[in-house]
């Protein structure tokens, strides 16, 4: 127990010597961390297999690359590939 006191302790030292946006990446990890766990969960309590899609839907599209639309670049993809 008091292991696991001095880890809270030093993880919340070190966050707070984080930049602001370095401590909202801790904490959208944590939520995913939080959000696997709750799949896990589920999944365990049904018995059902799902998909790593199914599992993580929620966070399909929610970052944005800057490339556009791989989808639309099927062919660009084709020629990179061939040229491999």
């Amino acid at each position: 127990m008091i292991q696991a006191v001095s880890k809270g302790q030093t993880i919340l030292e070190s966050l707070q010597t984080l930049s602001p946006q370095q401590q909202q990446s801790v904490l959208d990890f944590i939520e995913f961390l939080q959000f696997k766990t709750q799949k896990q969960e589920i999944v365990e309590e049904s018995g059902e297999v799902i998909s790593m899609l199914e599992a993580a839907k929620e966070f399909v599209g929610c970052l944005d690359s800057g490339e556009g639309d791989l989808s639309m670049k099927k062919q660009d993809l084709k020629k990179g590939y061939k040229a491999i």
